[in-house]
């Protein structure tokens, strides 16, 4: 007979863990070998016992769900991770890839979708690769594209930390024209602070567009 295929569990969710990990333990030829609410668990139980598969979420109270991929990918090498999150969102999608996850599936599928992505993964196969993101990123064009270039060099400025005063500086610019780069920019990208420009182009650079 063959050995089951061990699976880690990686939710802060306790009740939606332990229902992760009863479907999973219901299904042939699985068993669940561990479960963590962190990324420090979640690192030191996978790298002990190097389950088959890792169902890991990307929000954790000490970090993410891709940090635990990456971490894994050291110390559990043969350990295949599953990205299972409410976030349907691009950059997620992307830092998945870029970690090395082999599919990302939502919590709103069936309990016996999971079971069958933690197969089709066991198994070998990825369900997520860079053709299913391209086909995503065509489907949710670049939001920077509707950017004049004014504003483009704003926000790879303002990305870098500088004040309206700096970049106003750096571009020869009243420091009141670049407050109304800022503004526009801002409301073109759907965000409403200069941090959030910070951490969206970051994203985008460790993510999107390597």
């Amino acid at each position: 007979m063959h050995e089951p295929t061990s699976v880690m569990i990686v939710d802060d969710h306790e009740v939606v863990r332990r229902g992760i990990a009863d479907v999973v333990s219901a299904a042939d030829g699985l068993e669940v070998v561990a479960e963590a609410g962190t990324v420090a668990d979640a690192v030191r139980r996978g790298g002990l016992l190097r389950p088959a598969v890792a169902l890991v979420d990307l929000q954790l109270p000490d970090g993410t769900g891709i940090e635990v991929i990456r971490a894994l990918a050291t110390s559990s090498p043969q350990t295949r991770a599953v990205v299972l999150t409410s976030f349907d969102d691009d950059d997620a999608v992307a830092a998945a890839v870029e970690s090395g996850a082999r599919a990302y599936v939502l919590k709103t599928v069936r309990g016996a979708e999971i079971v069958d992505v933690v197969r089709a993964v066991a198994a070998g196969r990825t369900l997520l690769d860079e053709r299913t993101l391209t086909r995503r990123r065509q489907a949710h064009p670049d939001p920077t594209d509707q950017l004049t270039a004014s504003e483009t060099r704003v926000l790879e400025l303002v990305a870098t930390g500088m004040t309206n005063r700096d970049i106003a500086e750096r571009l020869g610019l009243a420091e009141k024209t670049v407050k109304n780069h800022v503004t526009s920019m801002l409301a073109k990208l759907g965000l409403s602070r200069r941090t959030q420009v910070i951490a969206w182009v970051a994203s985008q650079h460790s993510t999107t567009w390597r």
